[in-house]
C-alpha cells in the first residue's frame, strides 16, 4: 500500500514540482519516499532538465526491506513500475515465471507484477491479478506508459492530459502541482455533482483538468504521439463455484502480511461475517476494533464486543470524540477533495487508533452493494410502476427540498436517475436555490453502468439495474474511496474480502431468491460463527453514523458564521451567499433534517479553501 504519482512532459519541470507531488503522498506512505527523475533522453535529470518522473511513497507491508522499494526497474532498466495496492495468491504464477527464466530479488508483489508484465503483457497480467491495485508501468521499449485500476475500485487513480503533457497520482492533490497555474480552475459541474451526491462521481474531479480513472479500466499513454487511450479490461460475469469457499479463500489470502493485522468489527452483518471466517479458520490471533459512540442509540460497541467474545477475538472499543475542532481541517484534507459521508469522521478516528496497534485491517465493505442490503433499494423498487414514465415538469428552487416539489422532481427524472434521490446530498430544487437559479446541466451526475448483462434468475424486476448503478458509482467512488482515504491517512492498509472479484463472480451465480432476501443477507447464515445468537439477522440495521447534530451545535457551529460569503467567493459566484446563509439559519433555527446537508456545506467550504490556497502555493 502506498501513494504513487508521476509525469511525462514535453516541457522541463522543476524539481520542486516533483517534490510537491511526492509530499502530498506522504501520509499514504510513511516508510519510504523515492523518485525517479529523467530528462527528455531518459537519462538521470537535474533540476531544470526534468521531463519525466515516477514518484512513490511506501507503506511497507510485504517484504519491508529497502530492496523492495519503488520505483522498481527491470534488470535491463527498460521497464519501471510505480504501484499502490496489494495482490494476493500469486505463488503459482510466480513459479510459472521462474520456470520461464525469471529471477526474483524480493518476495514483494511489486516485483511479481513487474515480471508478470514482462512475460505476459498488460492484458494477460491484469486478468491474472487478484486483489486491489493502481499502478503505472513505464515501458521504454514499447514507448508507452500503462496505467490500471483494480476491478472493484479499492485503489484510487487520477490523471491529467494537457497539451500532450501527462500526469497521474493517487490523489487529486498529488497531480495538482503539475498543472500550470492558469489551468487549476474548479469545475462548475463538479461542484454541482458534489451538491447532488455528497461526492464527485468518476470520471470527474473537482478540477476541470484532472480526471479519475473508473474501476476496471486501464490507460495507455503513447510517449511518441502523446495520445491517451482508455479501455475497460474487466466486466463482471457469473461463475460456478461455492461462494463460501471463495469467501474463505478471499479472507485467508488477505491475512498474509509481514506487519501486524486486525479486523474492524461493528454490530452489523458484513464485518461480523469477516470476523466469523477468521475465527472459523482458526485465525483468532487477530484483534478486532470497534468505533464506540457512548450515550448514542447508534452505538454498536456492546454488540460488537459480545460478538467478538463469542468468536474468541480480542476487542478494543475506540471512543469517538465529542469535539471535532482540532481535527476537522486535517480530516477534510485527508479526504483529498470535497467528500461528505458523515461516517468518514468516525472511520478516520478509528483508523488513527487502530494504526497504533496494527498496520493491516480486514474490512466488511461491499456486502450491501452485492446483496441489496440498503433500505433505499426496496423503496425505489416500489416505484418501478412508472419506469417508462417521465414528465416534463419544471423543478422549482426549494430551501428544504420537501413537500410536493419532491414528487415533481422525481417524476421529472427517469426512473433510474431518480434512484439517486434515495441517497442524495441536496435535491435538484435545493441545488437551484443554493446556486442562484443557475440552470442544472444534469439532474443526476452518476456514471451510467457499463453493460450489465442478464438479471439474476428469480430476482425482483428492476433490481439488476439498481445494483449496477451502485456497482458503478456508490461502491467504488463512495464506500471504497472513504475506506482508502481514511485508513491510508494513517498509514493503515485496509483489505476488503467481500469485494474479491472471484467471490463476487460466484455470488452472481446464486439464484435471486437466495441472494436477495427479507431481511437482507440471510444467505450469510452459512458464513456466521455458530456461537452467535439466533436472532443476529433480525437486528435493526443502524449504519455507521456519528452524533452529527452534537458536532454541528458545538465544535462546528462557529464555521457557519460567514459561510455564504466564503462559499460565494471560493466558487466564483456559483453558490449564492444569501441562499447559503438562509440555509444555515434554517438549520440553526431547528430544521434538524438539514443536518447532513449542513455538514456537506461546511466540508465544501473547508475543502475549496484548502485547495484554493494549495493552488497558489505550488
Amino acid at each position: 500500500m502506498c501513494g504513487i504519482a508521476g509525469f511525462f512532459s514535453q516541457r522541463p519541470t522543476a524539481a520542486a514540482t516533483a517534490q510537491a507531488m511526492l509530499t502530498e503522498l506522504g501520509r499514504r506512505g510513511p516508510d519510504a519516499a523515492n523518485q525517479l527523475l529523467l530528462n527528455a533522453d531518459w537519462q538521470a535529470a537535474t533540476d531544470g532538465d526534468i521531463h519525466n518522473a515516477l514518484l512513490h511513497a511506501r507503506l511497507s507491508i510485504i517484504d519491508p526491506r529497502p530492496i523492495a522499494n519503488q520505483p522498481m526497474a527491470s534488470d535491463d532498466g527498460q521497464v519501471w513500475i510505480c504501484y499502490n495496492g496489494e495482490v494476493y495468491d500469486w505463488a503459482a504464477d510466480k513459479a510459472e515465471l521462474e520456470a520461464g527464466g525469471a529471477r526474483f530479488a524480493t518476495h514483494s508483489d511489486t516485483e511479481f507484477i513487474l515480471r508478470g508484465y514482462q512475460a505476459w503483457g498488460i492484458e494477460t497480467l491484469l486478468q491474472r491479478l487478484r486483489g486491489m491495485f493502481a499502478f503505472a508501468i513505464l515501458d521504454l521499449k514499447q514507448r508507452k506508459v500503462h496505467l490500471a485500476r483494480d476491478r472493484m475500485g479499492e485503489k484510487p487513480l487520477v490523471y491529467s492530459l494537457l497539451d500532450g503533457n501527462f500526469a497521474f497520482g493517487s490523489l487529486v492533490r498529488s497531480v495538482l502541482p503539475f498543472l500550470p497555474p492558469q489551468r487549476r480552475d474548479f469545475s462548475a459541474d463538479a461542484i454541482d455533482a458534489y451538491l447532488a451526491h455528497r461526492y464527485i462521481p468518476a470520471p470527474a474531479t473537482l478540477f476541470s483538468h484532472i480526471q479519475r480513472l473508473e474501476n476496471g479500466h486501464r490507460l495507455e499513454f503513447d510517449l511518441d504521439t502523446r495520445s491517451l487511450r482508455k479501455l475497460r479490461y474487466w466486466q463482471p460475469a457469473k461463475d460456478s463455484g461455492d461462494w463460501l469457499q471463495e469467501l474463505d479463500r478471499a479472507v485467508a489470502m488477505r491475512t498474509v502480511a509481514d506487519r501486524p493485522l486486525g479486523v474492524l468489527l461493528s454490530g452489523g452483518i458484513d464485518s461480523t461475517v469477516i470476523a466469523s471466517r477468521l475465527a472459523m479458520q482458526q485465525l483468532t490471533q487477530f484483534s478486532s476494533f470497534t468505533a464506540a459512540f457512548p450515550g448514542s442509540k447508534l452505538d454498536e460497541a456492546a454488540d460488537a464486543a459480545d460478538s467478538a467474545r463469542r468468536m474468541g477475538l480480542a476487542n478494543l472499543a475506540v471512543q469517538m470524540p465529542d469535539n471535532l475542532a482540532a481535527d476537522f481541517e486535517r480530516i477534510v484534507a485527508d479526504l483529498d477533495q470535497p467528500f461528505a459521508d458523515p461516517s468518514s469522521f468516525p472511520t478516520w478516528y478509528l483508523a488513527r487508533e487502530v494504526s497504533r496497534h496494527v498496520k493491516v485491517v480486514l474490512l466488511g465493505d461491499g456486502g450491501d452493494e452485492l446483496l441489496a442490503g440498503y433500505k433505499r433499494v426496496n423503496k425505489h423498487l416500489r416505484t418501478r410502476w412508472r419506469s417508462l414514465l417521465k414528465l416534463p415538469l419544471a423543478i422549482q428552487p426549494s430551501l428544504d427540498g420537501k413537500g410536493a416539489g419532491k414528487l415533481a422532481t422525481e417524476l421529472a427524472m427517469s426512473w433510474q436517475d431518480a434512484y439517486s434521490l434515495r441517497f442524495s446530498g441536496f435535491t435538484p430544487g435545493q441545488r437551484l436555490f443554493l446556486q442562484g437559479n443557475r440552470p442544472l446541466t444534469r439532474l443526476c451526475h452518476w456514471r451510467a453502468p457499463d453493460d450489465i448483462g442478464p438479471p439474476p434468475a428469480n430476482a425482483p424486476a428492476g433490481l439488476h439495474h439498481l445494483l449496477a448503478i451502485d456497482f458503478a458509482n456508490y461502491l467504488p467512488d463512495y464506500i471504497l474511496q472513504k475506506s482508502d482515504l481514511c485508513t491510508m491517512a494513517h498509514g493503515l492498509e485496509g483489505r476488503a474480502p467481500l469485494v474479491d472479484h472471484r467471490f463476487y463472480k460466484a455470488l452472481l451465480a446464486v439464484d435471486g431468491k437466495q441472494r436477495f432476501t427479507q431481511p437482507a443477507k440471510l444467505i450469510f447464515r452459512r458464513a456466521i460463527h455458530p456461537a452467535l445468537p439466533a436472532d443476529f439477522f433480525q437486528r435493526k440495521k443502524r449504519g455507521f453514523n456519528p452524533p452529527l447534530s452534537g458536532w454541528l451545535k458545538t465544535s462546528l457551529a462557529p464555521r457557519m458564521d460567514g459561510l455564504g460569503e466564503r462559499l460565494a467567493r471560493l466558487s466564483r459566484g456559483q453558490l449564492d451567499a444569501a441562499a447559503v446563509d438562509a440555509f444555515a439559519a434554517a438549520y440553526r433555527n431547528g430544521a434538524e433534517h438539514l443536518a447532513e446537508q449542513m455538514l456537506q456545506l461546511l466540508i465544501l467550504d473547508e475543502s475549496l479553501g484548502q485547495l484554493s490556497r494549495l493552488s497558489t502555493q505550488i
